[in-house]
């Protein structure tokens, strides 16, 4: 596909939007303050909703966010078009007492999240974001910009680095940032600073690292975009955009973007997937309409689940890890995820709901299917199916480098998506 104006104004959009999101707490956030700057009221959960048709909200829950497009004429019996995705990426998350070192050097106690390709984050600027808890009941976002680095060792001191590179979980992936006595120094007082608060009112914190590059559009003709945690907010984003999209103008049916934390780690917690808190938001719409039990199980029949997250593009260097036929390429669109044992939820009927959203958004499609010998992760999609029982699709986009530190999409792909989900929120 061409990369278009609209597309390169779209992957700058989605650079800006990384950059404000180095955790999953900090996407929610910009998720919420981007929809509000569009018109749409902000929820709490500890307090009594609308209870009316029409309406454009938004609610975040720890690091997972959920916004909704209620149309005035909707009834209680209304169908849901929800776009699910999540916020966290793999990486790295700041244990308790973090400040260690030796040597002279200051370093950062680290556990590893989620399933990193650990060799990406050597040799980079990396930032330590994330939220603190504080003695006032307070809860801030915290984020200190560049400050950590995984220096690698040098190729004199490991004559066979460039064969085998092995990293030890615990002794080689703890990054340096600063230099003096971990005594004397504090790790948690550069977080609070960087929130403007002082360290010894911190109670709590839930902290990650995240690559500090900024997202770039480079390659012949613009055809790339590269960028820290794509896997997912290149999806979070493109709901984003495309239900603010469709909420100048509501459709018949109730536009959800739900995007939730700990994918990466199953899923199963009150932020995740796995959770209650996509089926509490929408027992609350319902009840709003003075839907019963009964009616909200025949508007839940009706609804969709788009679960969009990324898949792999055929890697030049490594074909021999695709399927040998089915083999969709970076910038060719986004892709239909398919697997016979339901690590995604699609099947016949969501393939045919997905080619009409194509077709209605202008937008080519891809499928995607595993190599029979390396079988394939999953998503939110098979989670939400069998917890709420709505029809859903497993999407995205293709990429490499998926669950780098920086990875790659295609500008095209991105800006696609983002047509298909706001023709999906308009159907």
């Amino acid at each position: 596909m061409a990369v278009t104006p609209a597309a390169l104004s779209h992957a700058e959009d989605l650079a800006d939007f990384v950059a404000a999101s180095p955790s999953s707490y900090h996407a929610a956030a910009e998720v919420a303050r981007r929809l509000e700057e569009a018109g749409f009221v902000r929820l709490d959960e500890e307090a009594d909703w609308p209870a009316q048709a029409g309406g454009r909200f938004v609610v975040v829950r720890d690091g997972a966010v959920i916004a909704w497009v209620v149309p005035a004429d909707a009834a209680t019996t209304t169908p849901a078009q929800i776009l699910g995705a999540h916020t966290d990426s793999p990486g790295f998350k700041l244990k308790p007492q973090p400040t260690t070192g030796s040597r002279g050097w200051l370093q950062a106690g680290v556990e590893i999240y989620g399933g990193p390709l650990l060799n990406s984050w050597l040799d980079r600027e990396l930032r330590l974001a994330g939220r603190l808890a504080l003695a006032d009941g307070r809860v801030v976002l915290a984020d200190t910009g560049a400050l950590l680095r995984l220096p690698q060792l040098a190729i004199h001191l490991d004559r066979e680095a460039n064969k085998a590179l092995t990293l030890d979980k615990q002794l080689q992936t703890q990054p340096v940032w600063g230099l003096g006595d971990p005594v004397e120094e504090d790790l948690l007082g550069e977080l609070a600073s960087s929130a403007g608060v002082n360290a010894a009112d911190v109670r709590g914190f839930d902290a990650v690292v995240a690559d500090s590059a900024r997202g770039a559009v480079f390659g012949k003709d613009d055809a790339f975009f590269a960028s820290g945690r794509l896997d997912d907010l290149a999806s979070v984003h493109a709901g984003v955009v495309a239900l603010a999209a469709a909420s100048e103008d509501p459709s018949g049916s109730i536009a959800v973007l739900a995007a939730f934390d700990h994918e990466e780690l199953g899923s199963a917690s009150r932020s995740g997937a796995a959770g209650p808190f996509l089926e509490d938001v929408l027992a609350r719409v319902y009840a709003g309409l003075g839907a019963d039990a009964t009616e909200q199980r025949r508007a839940f029949a009706a609804s969709w689940h788009l679960s969009s997250d990324v898949g792999h593009s055929v890697h030049p260097n490594y074909v021999f890890k695709h399927d040998p036929v089915v083999q969709p390429l970076l910038g060719s669109g986004p892709i239909l995820k398919i697997n016979a044992n339901q690590r995604y939820a699609t099947d016949a009927v969501g393939s045919a709901a997905w080619a009409q959203w194509c077709e209605t958004a202008g937008v080519a499609s891809q499928e995607f299917v595993s190599n029979n010998t390396v079988p394939c992760g999953s998503t939110i999609g098979p989670i939400t199916a069998t917890r709420l029982g709505i029809r859903t699709v497993d999407v995205g986009i293709p990429i490499l480098s998926m669950h780098s530190a920086r990875e790659l999409a295609g500008v095209a792909d991105l800006h696609a998506l983002t047509r298909v989900a706001e023709a999906f929120f308009r159907a």
